[in-house]
């Protein structure tokens, strides 16, 4: 088989973000269809979020990257919802403390939005919306999490929010948890669960 032909039958994963990477090449690997990434395209930029929703900017990303490399592509958003701070981060929950932000420094900006909030009202979700693209369909789908933002980051594994994203049924963050017990049920794992369901019924 020509490496053409073996490209043809890969899917693209739509994401710079090399800790997303792992989380979703973990979660799809029993598709048993190889997963290109960006770093595969150099010509692919960062990608303009221009939607107001996780819908819009999922789907923005993967038709980005199909147009440019007529490939299945896998793309997802993602959001925090805080309940007290009437739904932000939401789009912005990547870029919360700028453009460049570290995910330090979008912790320490939403731990001080809420220090004067008691801990019964840091009620939050985390909601994914994963994009998939090829030549004849899109589809969409979504997981959702609920959670408590802790008053501490706790927890050195996973990324982003994980160390202040509090589990109450499982009395941990995302931080503490390994990486097969979190992709079982966080957002995005249940979001990719989803369209590998949709996906092994046609292709």
């Amino acid at each position: 088989m020509s490496a053409r032909s073996k490209k043809k039958q890969s899917i693209v994963i739509a994401t710079h973000n090399l800790d997303k990477l792992t989380e979703m090449q973990t979660v799809l690997q029993d598709l048993d269809i190889p997963l290109l990434t960006l770093s595969d395209f150099p010509e692919i930029d960062s990608i303009e979020e221009t939607g107001t929703t996780l819908e819009e900017n999922s789907l923005i990303k993967a038709r980005t990257v199909y147009k440019i490399t007529k490939l299945p592509v896998i793309a997802d958003d993602t959001g925090l919802e805080v309940d007290a701070l009437n739904g932000d981060p939401g789009v912005f929950t990547g870029r919360y403390a700028g453009e460049n932000a570290t995910y330090k420094q979008n912790i320490d900006k939403l731990l001080l939005a809420l220090q004067e909030v008691p801990n019964e009202k840091r009620t939050a979700r985390f909601r994914t919306v994963v994009s998939f693209i090829d030549d004849t369909k899109e589809l969409q789908t979504e997981g959702l999490v609920q959670g408590i933002i802790t008053e501490d980051p706790k927890g050195n594994k996973g990324f982003g929010y994980d160390p202040v994203f509090f589990i109450p049924d499982l009395n941990k963050t995302f931080a503490e948890l390994e990486e097969e017990e979190k992709n079982k049920i966080s957002h995005r794992g249940l979001a990719l669960q989803n369209l590998r369901k949709l996906l092994k019924d046609s292709i």
